[in-house]
């Protein structure tokens, strides 16, 4: 139900921004890659604008994703050393068990 839920109310309104979006910025835009002589044409590419502004927007979402991912690698090296200590300490020690004296058997 959720799920259908996020479709309806976030992913359909943004598809329909982005389509107008890419349907109002078609016109070819060229980028330089040479900021001190712009007009070398082996430096230049032209692209419609809105290949520009996803890319951009791709790009975002990748670095964002690579610096949460970085910044969070403390907390999984914590979870994995949690998890070792956590293997270590249930698994039962069979000479602990060996090396216990037997109890001392009732009297009749």
């Amino acid at each position: 139900m959720l799920n259908r839920f996020m479709t309806i109310m976030v992913l359909i309104p943004l598809a329909i921004v982005l389509i107008a979006l890419a349907v109002a910025n078609r016109a070819p835009v060229a980028f330089t890659i040479d900021p001190f002589n712009p007009g070398n044409p082996g430096l230049t590419v032209s692209l419609p604008l809105f290949v520009y502004l996803f890319a951009a927007l791709v790009l975002g979402l990748i670095i964002g994703s690579c610096a949460t991912w970085l910044r969070q690698g403390r907390y999984r090296k914590l979870a994995r050393q949690r998890e070792t200590e956590l293997a270590t300490v249930s698994r039962p020690a069979q000479s602990t068990v060996d090396a216990r004296p037997a109890l001392p058997q009732p009297r009749p």
